[in-house]
C-alpha cells in the first residue's frame, strides 16, 4: 500500500514538515515496510517560504525593514535567478507583534513594500508575494507608500499608511513612483477568496483576529469602501468584487490596483510545485490535515485542495487535525477525521505535545487499515 501524507502546518505548533515526520513515525511504528511518501504543503499563508525552500534552491536576502508598527526589524526574502519570493508575514505579520500591540487600525504593510523595493532594485522581474498571516487592514497602502505612492486627505495633509486612515484618503499621488510595474510580473498567492469590503470582506471577516473592536471593524470597512472609490476616481481599476481582493486586509486588491498584480490560489501553486496530482494518482491512501478543520478550510486552504484532487482520482482521504468542527469533513469527502484534542487532556497540551499525539494517530491509522 502506498500512503501519501500531504498536510498544511499546524499553526503555532508544528510545521508541515514536522507533521509529516510525526505521522510517518507512527505509521511505521509496527510496520517498517509501509510505503509512505511525504509532501508537506502550504497555501500562501505564513510559513509558505519554509515549505518552498523544501522543494526549491532559494537564496536568502536579509535586510532591515519596518514591522507593522514601524519598528525596525530584520527580515528575509528569497531570490532564484530573477524571481523574488516574499512572505508578507516576515515583515508585516501578526506574529511579529505582542498581543497587546495588535490592532489593524494602526498597523501597516510598509515593511513588505520595503522588501519588494529591495528585490526590484536587485533585478527581480518576477515577484511572488505570499500574503497570509498579516497584521494589517490597510489595503496595501503601506506597500504602495514604500514604493513611492503618497496619500493625502481633503486638507492636503500627508497620511500615514495605516488602516484607520483609509477613510480619510482623498488624493493619491504617484509622481514619486520610481518603477514601471508593467515591466514586473507580480503574483499574489493567497489562501482566501474574500472580496474587499462588506460582510464577506477583509474587515468583517478578519479584522477582529487582528485586534480591531466591533466599532473599529465598521470604520475599517467604511475605509475600504472609501479607498476603493478613490482608486477608481484616480484611474485605477475597480477591485471591490475581485475574489481574493480582501486577502491580507485588502493587500490582494491593493496589489492589483498599484502593481498590476495577478491574484492566484496559493494551494494551486503549491500543487504544481510539488507535483501533488501525480503523487495522489499513484497513491492508495491520502492523509492530509491542518491545525483546525472548520468553515475556512474550504476557502482555498491546503486540505480543500488535497481533498479535491483525491476525489478526482477516487482515493480515500483521512484528515488529521488539532480540532475540527462537526460536519466539515463530510463536504470535503473525508473518510475519517483524527483529532489531537481527542487524545490530549488540554488545549495547551495538544499544542505542546502535538508531535507525540500525531505519532499515536499515525499508529492508529495503520492499525485501522
Amino acid at each position: 500500500m502506498k500512503i501519501l501524507i500531504a498536510p498544511d502546518k499546524f499553526k503555532d505548533s508544528l510545521s508541515a514538515i514536522e507533521v509529516c515526520n510525526a505521522l510517518t513515525s507512527g505509521l511505521k511504528k509496527n510496520n517498517s515496510s509501509t510505503n509512505i511518501f511525504s509532501c508537506p504543503m502550504a497555501d500562501g499563508g505564513d510559513g509558505s517560504l519554509k515549505i518552498l525552500n523544501h522543494y526549491l534552491d532559494l537564496k536568502p536576502q536579509e535586510l532591515k525593514v519596518n514591522d507593522p508598527l514601524f519598528n525596525s526589524i530584520k527580515s528575509t526574502y528569497y531570490i532564484s535567478q530573477n524571481t523574488a519570493y516574499i512572505e508578507m508575514s516576515l515583515a508585516s505579520g501578526l506574529d511579529l507583534l505582542d498581543k497587546k500591540d495588535r490592532n489593524c487600525m494602526y498597523t501597516s504593510s510598509f515593511g513588505t513594500g520595503e522588501l519588494i523595493n529591495d528585490a526590484i532594485k536587485k533585478g527581480a522581474t518576477t515577484i511572488n508575494l505570499y500574503v497570509g498571516g498579516s497584521a494589517t487592514n490597510d489595503c496595501g497602502i503601506g506597500i504602495a507608500s514604500a514604493l513611492g505612492f503618497k496619500f493625502y486627505d481633503s486638507s492636503n495633509n500627508l497620511l500615514s499608511p495605516v488602516g484607520k486612515n483609509l477613510m480619510l484618503i482623498n488624493r493619491i499621488d504617484k509622481s514619486n513612483v520610481q518603477f514601471n510595474f508593467q515591466d514586473i510580473k507580480f503574483k499574489v498567492l493567497t489562501d482566501v477568496n474574500n472580496i474587499l469590503y462588506g460582510k464577506n470582506g477583509a474587515a468583517y471577516i478578519y479584522a477582529a483576529q487582528k485586534g480591531a473592536s466591533p466599532i473599529e471593524i465598521v470604520k475599517l470597512d467604511k475605509g475600504l469602501l472609501n479607498f476603493e472609490s478613490k482608486l477608481r476616481a484616480h484611474g485605477f481599476p475597480s477591485i471591490a468584487k475581485i475574489p481574493g481582493s480582501g486577502a491580507a486586509g485588502g493587500v490582494g486588491g491593493g496589489a492589483v490596483a498599484f502593481l498590476d498584480a495577478k491574484l492566484v490560489s496559493g494551494v494551486e501553486e503549491f500543487i504544481k510545485i510539488t507535483q501533488l496530482e501525480s503523487l495522489i494518482r499513484d497513491s492508495d491512501l491520502v492523509i492530509t490535515g491542518e491545525g483546525k478543520l472548520d468553515s475556512q478550510t474550504q476557502q482555498g486552504k491546503v486540505v480543500h485542495g488535497v481533498c479535491n484532487l483525491s476525489k478526482k482520482y477516487n482515493k480515500p482521504i483521512i484528515a488529521v487535525c488539532g480540532d475540527s468542527d462537526k460536519g466539515t469533513y463530510k463536504s470535503l469527502g473525508v473518510k475519517k477525521v483524527y483529532n489531537i484534542l481527542d487524545k490530549a487532556n488540554s488545549i495547551s497540551n495538544s499544542f505542546k505535545k502535538a508531535d507525540k499525539y500525531l505519532i499515536d494517530i499515525g499508529n492508529d491509522i495503520l492499525n485501522s487499515l
